[in-house]
């Protein structure tokens, strides 16, 4: 029963979820004013977030029928694995957890004399809760309207980013905001894929993601454009900080991106991208650690 949760908490979309966290932390240290605690707080209650949307999606995907005739890793609803009265069970035990560590989080970062933050940060996360169940459960769920990528936009890339280094830093800079694209644009890439894989299935089932809106030929045109602009607002980040050449480090990460890219190009079966969701998720993590060791070194 435990491994069924394991697979529907999908634990290889983690590296994905912690990279802004990543980089917030090294480029932290960079300004001497990186915290351990801080930093595993983050960390954990991002992964709370991540697995809570997973096990919603799981969820509700699975109550609609969508999943049922989709490729990819087998979901634990749609199958019979998890019944959906234990799914929303762990959804709940998730949620109370995330809550704990992101006021545990809150409390370290700002103790009791800036209540004004404590509240922000505390109403930022219930509204990552909110959003990461209303993805895809209830009558009203974005995910199937298309919006699925602004949510992973603002809470893989600008909250992730922006919010976590304000949690170190106490302190917005406009350039951070530099990073938090190119995480922002990665991570909706590896929904793009995600949904240019599901398409056929999606469309049927009346999930109209932005692949199924705009169809495939410029589904793949919207991913080249994802992957080459978070290289473009990571090179201007690195240019406008420029110091040393291996500031430049994280231009690594873009050779298996460049390989998955020429991959999109020239493939005709959509089910065979499946493949490529560890390729771009585990790039975009290798590119928060060179992005950060770039400024360390």
């Amino acid at each position: 029963m435990i491994i069924n949760y394991i697979k529907a908490a999908r634990l290889r979309t983690i590296p994905l979820s912690i990279s802004g966290i990543t980089i917030s932390g090294f480029l932290a240290v960079t300004k001497g004013q990186f915290q351990w605690i801080l930093f595993l707080l983050a960390l954990l209650t991002t992964i709370g977030f991540q697995v809570l949307s997973n096990f919603a999606n799981d969820y509700g995907d699975g109550i609609r029928g969508t999943d049922k005739g989709r490729s990819g890793e087998k979901r634990m609803v749609a199958s019979g694995a998890i019944h959906f009265k234990q799914m929303k069970k762990a959804m709940i035990v998730t949620t109370v957890f995330t809550l704990i560590t992101a006021l545990f989080l809150i409390y370290f970062a700002f103790g009791k004399n800036h209540f004004t933050y404590s509240l922000t940060f505390f109403l930022l996360g219930i509204i990552s809760i909110v959003a990461a169940i209303k993805y895809t459960v209830g009558k009203s769920a974005y995910g199937y309207s298309g919006y699925g990528d602004v949510f992973v936009f603002v809470f893989f890339g600008l909250l992730s980013v922006v919010g976590s280094h304000f949690l170190f830093t106490k302190e917005i800079e406009f350039y951070i905001f530099l990073p938090a694209f190119s995480i922002g644009m990665l991570s909706i890439a590896v929904l793009n894929l995600n949904n240019m894989r599901d398409r056929v299935n999606d469309e049927k089932m009346g999930k109209n993601t932005i692949v199924v809106k705009i169809g495939p030929k410029f589904a793949k045109y919207y991913h080249y454009y994802l992957i080459g602009t978070s290289l473009l607002f990571a090179v201007t980040y690195a240019g406008v900080h420029y110091t040393k050449p291996i500031q430049f480090l994280f231009l690594l990460a873009y050779i298996p991106l460049g390989r998955h890219i020429i991959f999109v190009v020239h493939n005709k079966d959509e089910e065979h991208l499946d493949g490529q969701l560890k390729i771009v998720a585990l790039s975009t993590f290798l590119f928060s650690i060179l992005f950060g060791l770039g400024y360390m070194i």
